[in-house]
């Protein structure tokens, strides 16, 4: 960037500012711009541009939403710690602590530290995706404290954003992937869908390059019939409007690229066809007042026929990050699907720029604030602060923002009328400790709109929710972090539940982990010797091993899929890729015997994921059998035996499970459902009732990827009322 344009560039963002600040304000930012470009003087960005450009587009950003003075200074000087070796106490000397503050909150950190026994720093070794994750660990708690930090961090990222195409791929996708799973959801949260829409589209572009073109030329190539489409349907319902007496501005917009490429995924899920030009159409209505929005909502279905179940209020129930809007889909012109949106001119504003729009970051002539319940709408942001204390490691604090913050959310009540928001797919459990977290450990049973429902039941908008405690503190089950069995969704409440076994006795935990660890190998029909499992996990003892069972450090399920090694550990063999095979045992690799014929032990019935081993069989090719089988074990001619693989090919094996139960109606569809929901086929299945104690023996025969898959069968089946247990089961066959 040449000089003229550095400074036009400045000048533009010192007229801007002018337009809403008065003097003494304005040459405040003025002091700020001028202290940024000294700092910066001589740095270049990877564009080849001057380095002054990007905080001054940053500032520039937040200056069109009329931001206050503090947040203007602060996004001009965002990057001189980082980049420019300012020290706090520097800045802090010549702006205050409150822009020092917004900068260092915005600062990524350069290397970890951690403190020694004896309370020195000491330098820790890190990696580069952990030290991004604290960074923006820092960042989310720094936001907390003082929303202005993200507003500034959305407007460097947006710009950056907008010039990533200077950068090598494998950096602008890990850049477009972070904006997508942080900063995007941040901005909706936020309710700055206007920065939200922006951010999506730039991440899709770099992401997705094939399908970004596709959805380009797609929304190119309607632009002219979309227009004419537009202004028709603006015109036929902004007479009606008139006439009605209702004062109101209508526009037609054209839906983002991100938002249409997900449209599409959707309707391909469902099988409907997308309609290329309407689909892409959504028709505005900005009132005067509340009254207004209603009463345009009635003209608008007079004048179309409203869609069905196509209605949302979200005036009389807003979102969470503040919007407000009546949505109605309706058949408009030519009775095509179009969507409208109506809405006052103060939610617009709301919508377009959110919590930017709030009074507090605000610079006005008299600088007098109006009141509303900005802190109760952003609560969720206090959760930030508590997890911070609650919440050790980066990514683990990192994954509980995403579960819990940044994903879509549903509103619940509890029965006295207060609304606590949760991540779609949470559960009454996760909704107790979202209320208190002894209310979450000692859960027995919960009733949502009046009606028992099983915990892991996923809550939907609108339900009233009542929790039923034990009298007796009994402290949560062990199951709930299964994440098979669908129990907990938040990640505040998984670790709250993790807290709480680590604080139990440890013999307990080793006994509880010694019986899950136990019974998991019994029922897939594996068999080690305690030096063996605690060798292949890497734990010091097989007490150390439970121990970490019992306190849901890591799941059973795991502990059993590495005891069955992946090929690539075992031999390493050199594979080509391409499609599973229909023969399931062209996926078996023998090792030094390349083109034998192969198949499938009966006897053990390996499937992918177990310990396997072969056995050379005259004129018959080599038998697939499990490491452990007994047949295999006992026969005596050691030089038969070859060493075998997996191949890579994701292919079905068959698995014979018992199910020993109490016979019941329902009994066999509810065990059938359960392995449908798992995407498993049943092959056969048979039942022997026992009439004097009522018991039964299920007996089934079905294909499954692997163990993991089996185990998680196992998992499920289990929670079925009147399940007493399940296990693999093999039969005598010859080699």
């Amino acid at each position: 960037m040449t000089t003229t344009q550095q400074i036009g560039s400045a000048k533009d963002l010192m007229h801007l500012v002018h337009k809403y600040l008065p003097a003494d304000r304005a040459s405040l930012v003025e002091n700020a711009l001028n202290y940024a470009i000294k700092a910066h003087d001589g740095q270049t960005r990877d564009s080849g541009e001057q380095f002054i450009v990007h905080p001054i587009a940053t500032a520039f950003r937040l200056a069109e939403m009329r931001l206050d003075v503090t947040t203007i200074q602060a996004a001009l000087l965002h990057d001189v710690i980082e980049d420019c070796g300012i020290s706090f106490k520097a800045l802090e000397s010549e702006f205050g602590t409150e822009v020092a503050k917004l900068v260092d909150g915005v600062t990524k950190l350069k290397r970890l530290d951690m403190i020694s026994e004896d309370g020195a720093m000491m330098k820790q070794i890190a990696t580069p995706e952990a030290t991004r994750a604290a960074s923006l660990r820092k960042m989310l708690v720094a936001m907390a404290e003082d929303v202005r930090v993200v507003l500034i961090k959305l407007a460097d990222r947006l710009h950056n954003m907008e010039t990533l195409g200077h950068l090598p791929t494998p950096k602008q996708q890990r850049i477009s992937r972070e904006t997508l799973d942080i900063y995007s959801p941040l901005a909706h949260r936020l309710g700055m869908n206007d920065i939200k829409w922006q951010l999506e589209d730039q991440a899709f572009r770099y992401l997705l390059p094939r399908q970004y073109k596709s959805i380009s030329r797609l929304v190119n190539r309607k632009r002219a019939e979309r227009e004419i489409y537009t202004e028709a349907a603006v015109k036929a319902i902004s007479d009606p409007l008139g006439k009605a007496g209702i004062k109101c501005s209508v526009d037609g917009r054209a839906k983002h690229l991100y938002s249409t490429y997900n449209k599409l995924q959707r309707y391909e899920r469902m099988g409907r066809k997308f309609d290329e030009i309407y689909d892409l159409i959504a028709v505005r209505v900005v009132t005067e007042s509340v009254a207004d929005c209603y009463g345009a909502l009635g003209v608008v279905h007079s004048k179309w026929r409203p869609v069905p179940g196509q209605f949302d209020d979200y005036i009389a129930s807003p979102k969470e990050n503040m919007y407000q809007s009546l949505h109605t889909s309706v058949r408009g012109p030519g009775n095509y699907p179009i969507e409208v949106q109506i809405r006052t001119q103060d939610m617009h504003d709301v919508a377009e720029e959110g919590v930017a729009s709030h009074w507090i970051y605000k610079e006005g002539e008299d600088g007098s604030p109006k009141v509303d319940n900005f802190e109760t709408k952003m609560s969720w942001l206090r959760q930030l602060l508590d997890w911070q204390r609650e919440v050790s490691g980066d990514d683990e604090y990192l994954a509980t923002v995403r579960t819990d913050i940044l994903q879509d959310q549903v509103f619940v009540y509890t029965p006295k009328g207060d609304v606590k928001d949760l991540p779609a797919g949470a559960t009454p459990i996760d909704f107790a400790y979202r209320i208190h977290t002894d209310l979450g450990h000692n859960t027995v049973g919960a009733i949502v709109n009046g009606k028992l429902t099983a915990l892991n039941t996923p809550l939907n908008n609108g339900d009233v929710v009542e929790i039923r405690s034990a009298r007796i503190p009994r402290g949560p089950s062990l199951d709930w972090l299964n994440t098979d069995l669908g129990y907990l969704i938040t990640g505040s409440a998984q670790t709250k539940v993790k807290q709480w076994f680590r604080k139990q006795e440890r013999h307990s935990n080793v006994r509880r982990g010694n019986d899950l660890l136990k019974k998991e190998l019994r029922r897939l029909g594996l068999k080690y010797n305690e030096k063996e499992i605690v060798a292949s996990l890497d734990y010091d003892d097989i007490d150390d091993l439970s121990e970490a069972i019992g306190t849901g450090q890591i799941s059973v399920a795991r502990v059993a899929d590495t005891l069955n090694p992946t090929p690539h550990e075992v031999f390493k063999p050199k594979v080509q890729h391409g499609k599973p095979p229909t023969d399931q045992t062209r996926g078996l690799i023998v090792m030094g015997e390349p083109g034998l014929l192969t198949k499938i032990a009966k006897c053990c019935s390996p499937v992918y994921g177990d310990e396997i081993t072969g056995y050379l069989t005259r004129g018959r090719g080599v038998t697939v059998h499990r490491q452990n089988c007994t047949i295999l074990r006992d026969t005596e001619d050691s030089d038969r035996h070859v060493p075998v693989a997996w191949g890579h090919y994701e292919t079905t094996y068959a698995s014979r499970l018992q199910i020993k139960a109490f016979d019941r109606v329902g009994l066999i569809r509810d065990i059938t459902n359960v392995v449908s929901s798992e995407n498993v086929n049943i092959h056969s299945l048979t039942s022997d009732e026992d009439e004097k104690t009522n018991a039964c023996t299920v007996s089934l025969t079905v294909y499954t990827t692997g163990v993991e898959q089996l185990s998680r069968l196992f998992s499920r089946v289990e929670t079925i009322p009147g399940v007493d247990s399940v296990f693999r089961v093999s039969e005598v066959a010859s080699l």
